[in-house]
């Protein structure tokens, strides 16, 4: 990747001027901003889908919505049917002063849509993704010039695991490929680009065999684009043994994608700050790059909620910061606009973490 010329050559000038000053912010939870507006079925389909699936699939089940299987859930749906319900989450975000906003794609691949029989809505889903984002953070850096917005496009870990079995009676079992998921995520990320992204980011990996097909995938359409974006890179240390669902530690998982000279490595979802500390705190021992986390609200309670307080988890991030470990922070599961702008406060005062020279060197 690094021996093309950037996409936008401008847009990666400013990123990377911001992120020598400061601590960047990226934005918060997504769904949790959704479920807050209690979308029924109907809600969720909007006028386009009101009959159907736009009449490419047919009826398996009989207590469906008629049209169709159930579509509520589906919350990248919402990009097409319910535009200034996501556009007003990204705005949120941005007032709360986050500096990079992420798409509404996580689950905007064939492979994921198809559990929903809207896998031909993939491609068309990121880039009204994208065009949704891009317009909230131009219109918001019209309004604050010195500090520009970025869109980040979002590529999601998918609904399957090409390194486990989903079936405990045959481990040999996969049920995808390396060369479906790659072609699953070239057809996103076009969608991303052509909306209009500045950055793509494979995140909440789980598997990083599911991950090299995503930087596989996204090497091969640079080439044939002619041209690179930077990439984020953030994986999931999925509970407290400290490694990710396929059997990762944090540095196995870096060096395991450090090949593809990602603009920054991070770890998001599953932990709190509190329990991903040590892990941002290998990343920032190791990484040529920059560091990157988005943590949950905590651990989910009883009830599948969140109750860690923006005081709480800014006060735990606030500590990332002052002992020199981030780059870019933000939020995940959980999170609200108020967190982000109580973790903007936490780290305002902090210098980013210095890359090694020796990668400083080779980016002059």
């Amino acid at each position: 990747m690094s021996t093309l010329p950037w996409l936008h050559p401008e847009r990666v000038a400013l990123l990377e001027q911001a992120l020598r000053r400061r601590i960047l912010i990226l934005d918060g939870g997504m769904g949790t901003m959704l479920q807050a507006h209690e979308l029924d079925e109907d809600g969720f389909r909007g006028e386009r889908f009101e009959h159907g699936h736009d009449g490419h699939a047919q009826l398996h089940d009989n207590h469906a919505h008629p049209g169709g299987c159930d579509l509520k859930g589906n919350n990248d749906l919402l990009t097409l049917t319910k535009p200034e319900i996501i556009r007003g989450v990204h705005e949120a975000y941005l007032e709360a002063g986050a500096d990079l906003i992420e798409t509404n794609t996580f689950n905007s691949t064939r492979i994921s849509q198809a559990d929903y029989q809207l896998q031909h809505l993939a491609y068309e889903l990121n880039l009204e993704g994208a065009r949704l984002a891009r317009a909230a953070c131009d219109a918001m850096t019209a309004k604050t010039p010195q500090q520009p917005r970025f869109v980040i496009g979002v590529l999601g870990p998918t609904s399957r695991t090409a390194s486990l079995s989903p079936d405990v009676n045959d481990p040999g079992f996969r049920n995808v490929t390396f060369e479906e998921l790659a072609e699953n995520y070239t057809e996103s990320t076009n969608g991303l680009i052509d909306g209009g992204a500045d950055v793509i980011m494979v995140e909440t990996i789980f598997d990083t065999l599911n991950a090299k097909a995503a930087l596989f995938a996204l090497s091969e359409l640079f080439h044939k684009r002619g041209a690179r974006m930077p990439v984020m890179i953030s994986g999931t240390i999925t509970d407290r043994s400290g490694r990710t669902l396929s059997g990762q530690t944090a540095e196995a998982f870096y060096y395991s994608v450090r090949h593809a000279r990602p603009l920054s490595v991070g770890f998001n979802c599953a932990l709190g700050a509190d329990d991903l500390r040590p892990h941002i705190q290998t990343l920032a021992n190791l990484a040529e790059s920059y560091v990157s986390t988005h943590p949950n609200a905590g651990l989910p309670n009883a009830f599948g909620e969140y109750d860690e307080t923006p005081e709480h988890m800014a006060g735990v991030i606030g500590g990332f910061a002052r002992d020199g470990l981030l780059n870019m922070v933000g939020g995940c599961c959980g999170t609200t606009p108020a967190h982000i702008k109580a973790i903007a406060d936490a780290v305002r005062n902090h210098p980013p973490r210095a890359l090694p020279s020796a990668t400083q060197e080779e980016a002059a």
